[in-house]
């Protein structure tokens, strides 16, 4: 294996990749790259098993051939060479040997055929969707999902497809984030699937805000998408998530309406004299003003106070500061709505005149 490539070209494919590659490995062979150079490109693919990347670019390929390289130490060198620098990559005995210019570095290969690649992925369905539009839905939701929970439907995102829709649902048990993708998708039937949190948030990496259409292709366990020479495959969790549309407040009477940013700030300033270990607020809302009170053991209490339009005399509820900012900050409108029932029942924040992006709060005693 033979090819000889400019520094830039070649960290591309790799910076797209790296991040699927864990420090951590049961495998040594997880730890690598796995690069192969055939018909004039180079592709180069990482996985940990669970979500595998794959990216590919044009090279001065003269001799074709795969090889898996330690992925760490191949893209650190590549980001340490100088700009302009002209890559020539051989394989021989088992040893890899780049060389630049007047640098060569010698590093040790495994055989291709011990990387683990993603079976061929049964395709069920095709669907092409706005790339700023999945990104955006991803965005304003993901960061709601459970990270190591004993429950592991919950440490991923929800894609649920009905009626010709996409939303995307997390929840950690102490709030959700829903948020509904802008436009229609052509899917024939209804399902959810569950994508874990390590792929949700690769295809966070992945994605831009380009007006660009991409791919999603939906297996019966695994979800691929293609984005020009990057594909991204990773399995679905195996496991049936909550019934979500149970947990959005029904009945909610009680209505509190503010100016998204002085919340924001308001909050932002008594949480540096929140409880560390709980981060609790309380809000206490009367006549035209919400009080937001935060204490913690030393006895310290920090008050702030903004003006609201609320449509009840009197509410005192806590929350954690973190899950308010959290979903606050997910919300763009100048103004957000935050109903609920009673001191004791979770908070549904929103958009004014929007149900496109809604998240739910429980509430926390103080």
């Amino acid at each position: 294996m033979k090819f000889s490539i400019s520094r830039e070209a070649f960290l591309q494919p790799l910076s797209q990749v790296i991040g699927v590659v864990e420090r951590r490995q049961t495998l040594p062979v997880l730890a690598n790259f796995m690069l192969v150079a055939r018909d004039g490109r180079l592709t180069v693919t990482g996985t940990d098993m669970e979500v595998e990347l794959v990216s590919s670019i044009s090279a001065n390929i003269s001799q074709d051939g795969e090889i898996t390289i330690p992925a760490r130490k191949l893209i650190d060198i590549m980001k340490a060479l100088p700009d302009g620098a002209t890559i020539t990559f051989s394989v021989s005995n088992e040893k890899a040997t780049l060389v630049a210019s007047r640098s060569r570095f010698t590093l040790s290969t495994l055989p291709a055929s011990e990387f683990p690649v993603t079976d061929q992925v049964e395709t069920l369905e095709n669907i092409s969707v706005s790339e700023a539009s999945l990104k955006n839905m991803i965005d304003k939701s993901s960061f709601a999902m459970a990270n190591q929970d004993v429950r592991y439907y919950l440490n991923g995102l929800l894609f649920d497809f009905s009626d010709r829709q996409l939303r995307a649902i997390a929840t950690d048990g102490h709030r959700l984030a829903i948020c509904d993708f802008d436009g229609v998708v052509d899917f024939a039937g209804d399902r959810q699937l569950i994508v874990p949190r390590k792929g949700v948030m690769e295809l966070v990496r992945m994605l831009s805000a380009a007006d660009e259409e991409v791919t999603l292709a939906i297996g019966r366990n695994h979800i691929r998408l293609v984005k020009g020479d990057t594909i991204f495959t990773s399995k679905l969790i195996d496991g049936r998530f909550p019934d979500y549309k149970a947990v959005i407040p029904v009945g909610a009477d009680k209505q509190m309406l503010v100016n998204r940013a002085s919340f924001i700030h308001s909050l932002q300033r008594a949480s540096i004299l929140s409880n560390e270990k709980y981060k609790g607020v309380k809000l206490e809302a009367t006549g035209s003003t919400i009080k937001i009170i935060a204490h913690n053991p030393q006895h310290e209490e920090a008050v702030e106070e903004i003006e609201a339009e609320l449509n009840f005399e009197r509410l005192a509820v806590g929350f954690n500061v973190n899950y308010l900012l959290d979903a606050l900050m997910a919300i763009e409108t100048e103004q957000v709505t935050l109903e609920l029932i009673d001191a004791d029942s979770s908070c549904l924040v929103s958009a004014p005149d929007s149900d496109m992006n809604r998240h739910v709060v429980m509430p926390l005693k103080l």
